[in-house]
């Protein structure tokens, strides 16, 4: 464990034994943005690793054809002494359902995010051990990290330890997917997931892109042009968070213009003020108290039509017509992608 001065325990290639998963199968359930990282990743480490697919899967040829032994997610979980669940949130419980008779005492039921523990959406055996590891980034790069023989960040945790053996367990298997390398950050699935959500819906997804749409809708409102207004509240933000994501906030500040820094600095906190701590209060309690999780299983359950009433009007925005246009002008437009768009971790 690393001496520097985190406030949780950080986890590094000297601190796991790779003894504890040799001679184990593993079973990767989903071959999406994780899925197909981890499977690749366990398989160079050499872990006996077989996919569980669906038998209309179109991903079940893909995986064959990157050498992995596919079966149907009930035969996989039998086989398996670790099962990964890396299928997305709102599908787990029904592949649960379908695979819980195939766990044995012993096993180990393995998430990369924590909602459906947590929210008691699925309710593992007393026998297994249930754990997490959840690499911070999309599946292409935790995949090019590993290739590259450079590391990943992840999460670990806990919920239930029946062998006592759990965490050494995860601890092995991150370091098969090459987390280890850069190291593994001990956590709770409570606050995995809690933080997880509202750092979604205030931050990340929902509160960034609300801000730039009403930064949008204000200037073209007061009669500026939309490309200026494009380029000014959505274009230069990739400029501004590559600047924090590789030095934080005070490197972002050192390489703006002191115009820039001072306007930011004075004008920034009235705009994103105490009304907004306020709403960010109320939508943490929302995540903490089950709100925002019952609302999202029973939006599933009647078919998505707030979903997908919210979706249509964002893909409307004036600023997505626009956008596309003036993307358009730059040279990597032209450029054919190496990777697919992925999701997080839990998609």
């Amino acid at each position: 464990m690393s001496e520097t001065e985190f406030t949780v325990p950080v986890y590094y290639d000297d601190d796991a034994d790779s003894d504890a998963i040799a001679g184990k199968t593993v079973a990767v359930l989903g071959y999406g943005s994780q899925g197909h990282a981890h499977a690749q990743n366990l398989a160079d480490s050499g872990v006996d690793v077989v996919v569980g697919l669906r038998k209309s899967s179109d991903s079940w040829t893909q995986a064959e054809n990157d050498g992995l032994r596919v079966a149907t997610p009930d035969d996989a979980a039998a086989e398996a002494d670790i099962v990964s669940m890396l299928v997305p949130d709102t599908v787990q419980p029904a592949v649960f359902e379908a695979i819980s008779d195939g766990l044995e005492e012993g096993d180990t039921l393995q998430f990369a995010h924590g909602f459906n523990i947590h929210y008691n959406q699925i309710q593992p055996p007393e026998g297994v051990d249930v754990s997490m590891i959840a690499p911070k980034t999309p599946g292409h790069l935790l995949r090019r990290n590993y290739v590259e023989e450079t590391g990943t960040p992840a999460l670990l945790a806990v919920y239930q330890n029946t062998t006592g053996e759990a965490k050494e367990e995860a601890l092995a298997y991150a370091q098969a997917i090459g987390c280890t390398r850069a190291g593994v950050v001990e956590t709770t699935f409570q606050e995995e997931v809690e933080t997880d959500l509202f750092g979604e819906q205030a931050v990340l997804c929902g509160g960034i892109t609300s801000l730039i749409k009403k930064g949008y809708e204000t200037l073209v409102d007061a009669g500026y042009s939309p490309e200026m207004a494009y380029f000014e509240c959505l274009n230069e933000m990739k400029l501004i968070v590559d600047l924090m994501y590789e030095g934080g906030m005070a490197e972002m500040w050192d390489s703006v213009s002191d115009t820039a820094e001072y306007g930011g600095l004075a004008v920034g906190p009235e705009i994103v003020d105490e009304g907004v701590r306020e709403n960010m209060d109320e939508a943490l309690e929302a995540v903490q108290n089950g709100e925002f999780a019952r609302e999202w299983i029973l939006e599933n359950q009647a078919g998505r039509p707030s979903y997908t009433q919210l979706y249509d009007e964002d893909r409307n925005h004036d600023i997505e017509e626009v956008g596309a246009r003036l993307r358009a002008l730059f040279s990597w437009a032209d450029e054919e992608p190496t990777e697919e768009a992925e999701a997080p971790a839990d998609d």
